[in-house]
């Protein structure tokens, strides 16, 4: 399939120490998925589902012990452990090669190796990046057709560069004590062991299109970013384009998949997904920054999804999804979670492949269940999906959980206080989460999990971004999740949220005017429109407020957490938090 001398050197240097009884190339061709699909059929790796209510769709149940991305196990291998920073764990790149090879060698014994080509973005364009992941698992093999690019046509594009990732994955024996997700950006190399759950296996997601890429993008001068990407149109058929970072729970995806309210909807406003979880971000030669989602799928939660809440998501699984860890409903042969509709079925199986009894109180989906969709099945698929080149952002949004803190809306000042904005992200733990309520977990730019070397020169790369924009965009804050004192939510959220938005744009083309806070610019509240909510401007009032005492408490928050990064923290940043002090006295 190719000869690529690097890309053969790596595959034989795997096959020496892994030892499988064959080595099988994926070409892309869809005979050669249909084969393994049954492969894995007939060996119970795999579930057909009901062809006729959700065609080429199966479940998939993955171990027990092995339902989510594992941050205790997940290592930044780096020569430095100051490079990997304080909130990284490191482990020194020859420790790591020896003691996990030591799990690989040998652990394919018997097993066919599978060699999949795939490539971060559409083949070909100048914003994409390879990768080869190796793997023993077919599971992998047919959701990286529905997470990313595959086969031959990756390897032509790649010719004989060496501009590739290097993943290898191993099953083994699922050992939770010996699972180990490697990082080792300097060498351009994911490992992953003992795992066979999506988040730790489909090497192109996290661990390839953030925590690699974080580290190529500081290298090459462009952004690997945990983001959304979703375009508004607007009735004059303009349409804008916003990136957008939220921790997990704040209403990503529900974003990401928009659907405007029918008051929008009358005056011919649509909203378009390009991206639904990370955004690969690089200044075009207009001097905007342009953005692709590098991913071909979207790899979502399936609890909580339903026609009422995300509507455009669950139409996206109707055919060619792979659910896992998901309820299955033998009466009709299809998948059920918490949250899709209140019809339970009686005759199910839970995601522990047991039969399960709707009324028992125990859940039948696992909380982190999944659903592998391709992207192109989703109602509001941006025309511009493909797009070799990406779109150009007018907005950069950050946002968080915030009971009281931080307002409906507000915008940075220029770009060194957007920075400083999303370096301060954080969320408050709800009562789902953790016993304790309005604990606050600093989560900057929704990347604590997923940078790939130390997050002060994460920051400091961000900063530096910010002198090649020309035509920078401008970057927000919002926060949909202010409660009233019975801790009810003020805003309604979801569809309305297009309402936030259309602000943030008009600021954008410098449309509408704003009042200056101590943490940057409010809306007007008559400039939010509120035509047909049960919301009076008082209300809208209330939500823009900041209170001060709340932000003096913030800062103190702020300052814990910066000084875990010490004489690596930018300076700018230290400049904008004494901004914040000082306007706020």
């Amino acid at each position: 399939m190719t000869t690529n001398k690097q890309v053969l050197k790596f595959v034989d240097d795997s096959i020496a120490l892994c030892k499988p009884e064959k080595v099988v190339w994926i070409t892309g061709e869809e005979s050669q998925l249909e084969e393994l699909r049954q492969e894995a059929l007939s060996t119970g790796e795999i579930i057909k589902l009901n062809e006729d209510l959700l065609p080429n769709c199966y479940l998939h149940l993955s171990d027990v012990n092995d339902v989510a991305r594992v941050e205790g196990r997940t290592f930044i291998c780096c020569k430095d452990k100051d490079d990997a920073g304080p909130i990284n764990n490191w482990m020194d790149p020859q420790e790591a090669y020896s003691k996990v090879g030591e799990i690989f060698d040998g652990s394919m014994k018997g097993k066919t190796m599978y060699v999949i080509p795939f490539s971060m973005g559409a083949v070909g364009s100048p914003f994409s990046k390879a990768g080869i992941e190796i793997t023993d698992s077919i599971y992998v093999v047919i959701s990286m057709k529905i997470m990313t690019r595959i086969g031959k046509s990756v390897l032509d594009a790649l010719g004989d560069s060496n501009d590739f990732v290097r993943g290898l994955h191993s099953k083994a024996t699922l050992d939770a004590e010996k699972r180990y997700i490697l990082h080792f950006p300097e060498d351009n190399t994911i490992w992953s062991v003992n795992s066979g759950y999506g988040g730790n296996v489909l090497l192109g997601k996290k661990c390839f299109a953030l925590r690699i890429a974080s580290y190529q993008g500081k290298n090459e001068g462009w952004m690997a970013e945990h983001m959304l990407i979703l375009g508004v149109e607007n009735p004059q058929g303009e349409v804008k384009y916003i990136a957008a970072a939220f921790p997990s729970a704040c209403g990503k995806t529900n974003l990401a998949m928009l659907i405007p309210p029918e008051l929008y909807q009358k005056k011919g406003y649509k909203v378009w997904c390009v991206g639904d979880d990370i955004a690969w971000i690089r200044v075009g030669k207009d001097g905007r920054l342009w953005a692709i989602n590098p991913e071909n799928g979207f790899f979502g939660v399936a609890p909580g999804t339903s026609m009422k809440s995300n509507p455009n998501a669950l139409l996206a699984t109707k055919k060619d999804t792979i659910f896992t860890n998901v309820v299955h409903n033998l009466d009709n042969n299809t998948v059920w979670w918490e949250g899709m509709d209140k019809n339970p079925p009686k005759n199910a199986k839970n995601w522990k492949g047991e039969m399960w009894d709707c009324t028992s109180g125990e859940k039948g989906a696992h909380p982190n269940s999944r659903f592998t969709a391709p992207a192109i099945n989703c109602p509001c698929i941006s025309s511009e999906f493909e797009a070799p080149m990406g779109v150009p952002l007018s907005a950069i949004v950050f946002g968080g959980r915030r009971a009281k803190t931080a307002p409906l809306v507000y915008q940075s000042r220029d770009w060194n206080g957007g920075v400083f904005v999303g370096s301060i992200m954080a969320s408050e733990t709800t009562a789902a989460a953790t016993g304790a309520v309005g604990v606050v977990r600093r989560d900057p730019m929704a990347m604590r999990p997923f940078v790939g070397y130390n997050m002060a020169d994460y920051f400091a790369h961000w900063i530096n971004m910010g002198t090649k924009i020309a035509n920078k965009p401008k970057i927000f804050n919002v926060n949909w999740f202010r409660t009233d004192d019975e801790g009810h939510f003020i805003w309604p959220g979801f569809g309305d949220n297009l309402r936030v938005l259309e602000w943030i744009l008009a600021r954008c083309e410098d449309k509408v005017d704003a009042v200056e806070s101590p943490i940057g610019f409010l809306p007007k509240a008559e400039d939010i429109n509120i035509e047909g909510l049960d919301i009076t401007i008082d209300t809208i009032k209330e939500l823009l407020t900041v209170d001060k005492a709340n932000w003096v408490e913030e800062v103190k928050g702020i300052e814990e957490f910066y000084a875990q990064f010490g004489d690596r923290l930018p300076k700018e940043l230290k400049e904008e938090l004494a901004k914040l002090k000082a306007k706020l006295n």
